[in-house]
């Protein structure tokens, strides 16, 4: 079985940054869509992932 490489991307799918990030797809959509953190791109929504980073920063340490 191949090992998926996570590499920086500043721009992905719902599914890739859920990946990336280690949380559901759902999850990521909501958070996504509240920080206004979406581009419509044809049929494809892509996520910047420069604002999700900068939202789970913020985010005080569980």
């Amino acid at each position: 079985m191949e090992e998926k490489r996570k590499y920086w991307k500043r721009f992905r799918r719902y599914k890739d940054a859920a990946d990336y990030y280690g949380i559901c797809q759902s999850t990521l959509e909501k958070i996504a869509k509240d920080l206004k953190a979406t581009h419509k791109v044809g049929k494809v929504v892509l996520v910047d992932c420069n604002m999700i980073e900068a939202y789970i920063e913020s985010c005080p340490p569980a």
